[in-house]
């Protein structure tokens, strides 16, 4: 990398709005929210296979648990003042 290249790189991310780890809480629940608005088509896809249908419903349950433990996090996070 050259002298002008690595002086640019230097400034990527020193600005930031939240620490590492509260950005990654919202990074992991936008992801899985978007999983979660796919699941009804997956459902709806596998109308001719119930065991098929019947995965994507174990997963969607799944998948919200884990969007609300993780909704839960980041209000604990906002209560600490961490974002």
């Amino acid at each position: 990398m050259t002298m002008t290249a690595e002086k640019q790189q230097e400034q990527i991310g020193a600005t930031r709005g939240v620490e590492g780890h509260d950005y990654d809480l919202v990074q992991e629940l936008a992801r899985r929210l978007r999983f979660l608005w796919r699941c009804d088509q997956f459902i709806a896809n596998a109308e001719k296979d119930t065991k098929l249908q019947t995965l994507w419903r174990d997963l969607k349950r799944q998948e919200q648990d884990n969007v609300k433990r993780l909704r839960q996090q980041i209000a604990e996070e906002v209560k600490k003042n961490c974002f």
